[in-house]
């Protein structure tokens, strides 16, 4: 059995240079070694692993089949060693090598990914993998432990997991630019009556805030077509209907150019999104960065008079 020891693994740091370079005095001279310290590390290696590695021609070294087979391997082992040494680092900054956030779809398309920038601005040795999934599956994820974090839509039931109350913004309303309603400077809740809505697909009406709304109110609608929020201000845009969401989700989704006009809606509409997390990471320097850093990047939303 072959043993791995601190030692082999400079041997293989040198194998790996000199079968780049093709001989031992070029080897020697990219190391910084003598060329017979690059030969005795070789014949050690070759010793110690009970292979052939190279066959001598004159002054130039001929890499045998196993050598090939062996570099491959060390260059994922030098890769894998350098992930390690990143992985360390970012766990002394940080407390955390690697980062597991699952998110809900309203914030998913562009609020997350800046967080995420920004939080890798801060620690860019940090790895991070992020899943876009419903509330209940956010919640769900975090609980079972297959996400760290956790970003739900407010109000959440949850005795296994803890969930903080995180930020709120309000509901506009988004409609074609050459939709007739669109000369108005808001729209009430009554301007909705007669008209084609798009809304989030939901398995019921009271899970729908839009439809629950024109129905407390009495207003009747023309009809409405169901979507996977992805797609609902495309549809908007393409003079589909209109809708009234979240000022996150519309500012994320609305690239200059699109034929969206975007209004204040009444009666005012709340959205209010959570944090997810297990109670090991209360006091953790990513849940803290991620919490402020959340917080100033909803207000620079916010404060905006309307989606760009």
């Amino acid at each position: 059995m072959v043993d791995v020891t601190i030692h082999s693994l400079k041997a293989l740091a040198v194998f790996k240079t000199l079968f780049e370079a093709g001989s031992a005095s070029q080897a020697a001279r990219m190391l910084g070694m003598t060329q017979s310290g690059v030969s005795r590390s070789l014949a050690q290696l070759e010793e110690n692993l009970g292979l052939c590695l190279f066959h001598r021609e004159k002054n130039r070294l001929i890499a045998t089949p196993e050598a090939g087979e062996l570099y491959d391997e060390v260059l994922r082992l030098m890769g894998n060693i350098e992930e390690l040494r990143h992985s360390v680092l970012a766990l002394k900054e940080f407390g955390v090598s690697r980062l597991r956030i699952a998110a809900v779809p309203g914030l998913s398309f562009g609020f997350v990914p800046r967080l995420v920038a920004s939080l890798l601005r801060e620690q860019p040795r940090l790895s991070v993998s992020l899943d876009m999934m419903a509330s209940h599956e956010v919640q769900t994820a975090v609980e079972s432990s297959h996400a760290d974090i956790g970003f739900v839509t407010l109000p959440v039931a949850a005795h296994a997991i803890r969930i903080d109350p995180w930020f709120e913004t309000e509901a506009v309303c988004l409609l074609p630019t050459s939709h007739s309603l669109a000369r108005l400077p808001s729209i009430d809740v009554g301007d909705l009556r007669d008209q084609h809505l798009v809304v989030s697909n939901q398995p019921s009406v009271r899970a729908n805030p839009l439809l629950e709304l024109v129905a407390h109110h009495g207003v009747p609608i023309a009809a409405k077509t169901e979507a996977n929020i992805g797609t609902i201000v495309s549809l908007v845009a393409n003079g589909v209907g209109i809708t009234v969401m979240n000022r996150i989700t519309a500012e994320d989704q609305l690239p200059s150019g699109y034929r969206v006009a975007v209004r204040p809606f009444t009666p005012a509409m709340g959205f209010s999104f959570g944090l997810a997390y297990r109670d090991n990471w209360r006091q953790g320097r990513a849940l803290t960065f991620i919490r402020e850093q959340g917080r100033r990047l909803s207000r620079d939303y916010c404060q905006s008079d309307q989606p760009h």
